[in-house]
């Protein structure tokens, strides 16, 4: 999915990534200068290579000077390896996904998926006509707020669509669009986070385009967008002959440069929609009771969806289903359970199953008697118990160890939990133990609201107490579930967990900055907390400290990079730029991003022509092209995400389309004072590919790739030392050397070459590496 313009910070800020044209200046390869095997033909080389040479080091980190050097460079060396830590648990963490959602693994177990299909312009980009005609169904234009903010849209090219969240303010703003230019117009979603200080001076905007933004978030600059601004915006749209429409919660209404656009918009009518869908669906016969009854419960429900998914349901599967659609037995038995007001012992271990369900129940059951140890020294400190309406304390018994606890939650919890045999992940994953689940995955989301809607300090204050500890010293899995869990508090409670959690745990140590970094993800899984999340992580990144940059450079990673792909690509762009520490997180999580696309084959295409973009825009020699050679270099020579195959093996194999890029970047880095690097991961790549017969056009198209990017004597160095390298133990392989040729043959009829220096005796060089997945194979 392409996306919009100007949605990021850094040099690949564009409305889309452009083709990049060879660069003919390049100069030919140079000889083998390196004794350690890196041949530095005097192109351009990597600063970073060298830190103490870095003359942009960090500006939240003193400059170590005199005495203090050493010790300065221990702490940096200390802080490179937590982050290395955390990085290790984020790849621990996305190959549960990887192996859950593109496996035939059982996905009980997964932290967060990337398959899930979002809300047509959710994620920025391309609304084809096709998706908007789905979202739009069903749709039924409330009035008057419809006729409102149509005639505000026709008059100022802009309009704000405000109110409830849930309330139908996504499909209004498609509906709104179509009405104005039609079924067929195109439209396209703008990404939440700065959007509007960037349109308001951008000359990117095409004319006859529908644009949307929804669940505007704000600016992330200091200062707001001002209403002159906003007043160009809508200049320029009118003077194109395009409209924007924005959506966002109440607290825009509040903001003088906004005002002004601003219309409140509410749910239809209930039985309207209802009416409304059932003409547009098959007949269902229904008894007249049973129509009642549904009406009545139809009367109830404020949120379109449900509406909706009653008629369906009603004309797919009949009255009983639709009755059961609206009465949500899982939420009525939640609410039935809270309302019989739990004792302590009930209602603690039934808080603490919602934010680490799914655990081993010797893990679940050790950590629940800490949040128990949390609440009695609350209760103490304050003398006022948790959990009890009449006051009353409760103090465990003497005799506490002889109650049958396990046994109790068939009387705490009836319905709602139940006990699983699930195998754990790693070294765990062939040997299952019991688990602590509900019986419906929306019973924790419901828990959690009840939790939040009808207790207050006296239990949230130990509670946060407790989650903060588990942040900190929990396992992985441990942490990845209470990640879990405050993202589905972030639902009701979001400035809450932003000030009193977020924050601290973004600048903490690593195991409460992946915590941290999790929950962004889990967040993205609700569609209006998306754009908070994606705001939350670009916040940290600006004057935060190298602790939370690097936490966000995390974040951007998984589902939340994947779903804001291009801010999340210029953000760490701008990253690499950074310190070397926030630059080497950028990397890394750019390599991440890299790994979880390899299923995705557009999102891995995007990827790999963004970095080939930025290093096209920048000038050689500079300390830009370096950094972006790095970013280049790490791509080539990364490994897949499950295994040590090379990745670009895979995307060679899978991903149509990624020759032609990956042979533009290996074909830069060749430039490069990495050039032996390169070639060790071509032939790596070419190694893991021998026995592939499918794979040979890729291989000629990555051929045809580099070549246009070089000279005839460039190639004829290429060729030198792949040779050289093909040599080695590790790749003197008959099947990789048959591909080399593929390889090389692209260049036949170009360029005179002297073919004999593939089987010609060649002078001796340094020896390479030794290189994974080599003679083994």
């Amino acid at each position: 999915m392409a996306e919009a313009p100007g949605q990021a910070p850094g040099p690949g800020d564009a409305p889309a990534v452009p083709p990049v044209p060879p660069e003919p200046e390049i100069g030919p390869l140079g000889r083998d200068r390196d004794p350690n095997g890196d041949l530095d033909g005097g192109h351009d080389r990597d600063p970073d290579c060298d830190p103490e040479r870095d003359p942009d080091r960090d500006p939240d980190s003193a400059r170590d000077s005199g005495s203090d050097a050493a010790p300065g460079r221990l702490q940096e060396l200390d802080e490179r390896a937590e982050d290395d830590r955390g990085y290790d648990d984020l790849r621990r963490v996305h190959q549960l996904v990887h192996n859950n959602f593109y496996g035939v693994v059982d996905a009980s177990g997964a932290a967060f998926g990337f398959g899930a299909v979002p809300s047509p312009g959710l994620a920025p980009g391309t609304i084809e006509p096709e998706e908007a005609g789905r979202a739009l169904r069903f749709h039924l234009p409330p009035q008057p707020c419809f006729d409102e903010a149509l005639a505000r849209l026709r008059e100022n090219a802009l309009v704000v669509l405000t109110g409830q969240d849930n309330c139908g303010r996504r499909a209004g703003s498609l509906a709104l669009l179509r009405e104005i230019l039609g079924e067929d117009a195109g439209l396209r979603s703008l990404s939440p986070a700065n959007a509007l200080a960037e349109l308001a001076q951008s000359k990117d905007l095409r004319p006859g385009q529908g644009y949307v933004i929804l669940d505007y978030v704000g600016e992330l600059n200091v200062e707001a967008v001002q209403a002159y601004a906003i007043g160009r915006l809508s200049e320029e749209l009118r003077r194109k002959g395009s409209y924007l429409v924005i959506t966002a919660g109440e607290a825009t209404r509040r903001r003088l440069a906004l005002r002004d656009h601003c219309v409140t918009w509410r749910a239809p009518d209930p039985l309207e929609l209802f009416e409304h869908c059932r003409n547009l669906l098959p007949h269902a016969d229904i008894a007249p009771e049973t129509e009642r009854e549904l009406r009545e419960r139809v009367g109830e429900r404020r949120r379109p969806a449900d509406i909706v998914a009653a008629a369906v349901a009603l004309s797919r599967e009949g009255p009983e289903k639709a009755l059961d659609t609206l009465r949500d037995r899982c939420r009525e038995l939640v609410r039935e359970l809270f309302r019989k007001q739990p004792s302590a012992d009930d209602l603690i271990p039934l808080a603490a199953l919602a934010f680490l369900e799914g655990l081993p129940e010797r893990t679940f059951e050790k950590e629940c008697a800490a949040l128990v140890a949390h609440v009695r020294d609350w209760e103490l400190s304050r003398d006022t118990p948790a959990g009890e309406p009449d006051g009353a304390a409760r103090e465990t018994a003497p005799g506490a160890v002889a109650q049958q606890s396990r046994a109790r939650w068939k009387e705490r919890a009836v319905g709602l939990v139940t006990v699983e045999r699930r195998a754990g992940p790693g070294r765990d994953e062939g040997r299952s133990e019991r688990r602590l689940v509900f019986t419906d995955p929306r019973v924790r989301e419901f828990v959690i609201e009840e939790l939040y809607d009808l207790y207050g300090y006296e239990l949230w204050y130990p509670l946060r107490r407790w989650l903060g500890d588990l942040a900190l010293t929990g396992d992985l899995e441990t942490r990845t579930e209470v990640a879990r869990g405050v993202a589905l508090l972030a639902r009701h409670a979001l400035v809450e967990v932003d000030e009193n959690m977020l924050t601290a745990w973004s600048e903490g140590l690593t195991s409460q900055r992946v915590t941290a970094a999790l929950t962004l993800q889990f967040m993205c899984d609700v569609e209006h907390l998306a754009p908070q999340a994606l705001n939350i992580a670009l916040g940290w990144t600006h004057n935060s400290g190298q602790g939370r940059a690097v936490t966000a450079a995390m974040a951007l990673t998984g589902r939340l990079g994947s779903l804001y792909r291009l801010d999340a690509l210029g953000m760490l762009t701008f990253l690499t730029l950074r310190g070397e520490r926030i630059a080497v997180a950028a990397h890394r999580s750019l390599v991440l991003l890299l790994q979880t696309a390899e299923q995705e084959p557009d999102r891995a295409v995007f990827i790999l022509r963004y970095v080939r973009t930025v290093l096209a825009r920048t000038a050689k020699g500079s300390r830009e092209r370096s950094i972006a050679l790095r970013t280049a270099l790490q791509l080539v020579e990364a490994a897949e995400l499950n295994s040590s195959e090379p990745l670009t093996a895979a995307l060679l194999r899978t991903v149509p389309g990624s020759a032609r890029h990956l042979g533009s970047l290996w074909a830069d880095v060749l430039h490069s004072g990495n050039r032996s690097r390169a070639v060790r991961a071509l032939c790596r790549t070419l190694v893991q590919l021998r026995d592939d017969p499918s794979v040979t056009g890729a291989v000629y198209e990555l051929g045809e790739a580099m070549r246009a990017a070089m000279s005839g004597r460039q190639w004829s160095a290429l060729c030198h030392h792949l040779s050289i390298a093909l040599r080695h133990p590790d790749y003197a392989i008959p099947g990789a050397r048959r591909l080399a040729q593929v390889l090389i043959g692209s260049l036949r009829g170009r360029a005179p070459v002297d073919s004999g220096r593939l089987t010609a005796s060649l002078i001796p060089s340094s020896p390479f590496l030794s290189a994974q997945g080599g003679r083994s194979k």
